[in-house]
């Protein structure tokens, strides 16, 4: 196989990226925040993976993970501890950001442990949203309705 330009351009550009990972300070640490208006659950604390639902699809993210920034959908992030424990928690929405250094933080509206959760109370909470969805006569009103029934489905989901 012959070294030609293409080859070389190719060879270049993944030195160039590696370089600019080393100097963008990835580590192989991940500075976790997690925070919603009702608790912080971490701040600024080194974990070893996390698991986030979002719009564009669920994903973990491990330290020296491509920067990004995403939209969280209703769902469970989980947290990979170092010392092994895994801690599960349930958002209705939010953000997550992930930093060019490792860092990461997850901003929710709202965030319960999945402990914490009620499954019948939940289940209470769908069928009350489901049926405001039914009686629903304006677009607003029917998309809030959505959006109680698609969270409520994830908090029952959630507590089973």
């Amino acid at each position: 196989m012959a070294f030609t330009l293409r080859s070389a351009r190719l060879l270049a550009g993944r030195v160039n990226v590696l370089r600019s990972m080393q100097t963008r300070g990835y580590s192989d640490e991940m500075a976790f925040t997690f925070a919603a208006a009702n608790q912080v659950f971490y701040d600024n604390v080194n974990v070893k993976q996390v698991d986030v639902p979002s719009f564009s699809g669920s994903f973990g993210i491990l330290p020296k993970h491509v920067p990004t920034l995403a939209v969280l959908k209703p769902g469970v992030v989980t947290v990979y501890e170092n010392d092994g424990k895994v801690n599960k928690i349930f958002v209705s929405s939010g953000t997550i950001t992930i930093n060019d250094d490792s860092s990461v933080q997850v901003l929710a509206e709202e965030a319960h442990p999945i402990d914490s959760l009620d499954r019948s109370a939940a289940q209470e909470a769908l069928s009350k949203a489901q049926q405001e969805m039914n009686q629903a006569s304006t677009d607003i009103a029917k998309a809030e309705a959505a959006i109680a029934v698609e969270v409520a489905e994830e908090i029952v989901k959630a507590a089973s």
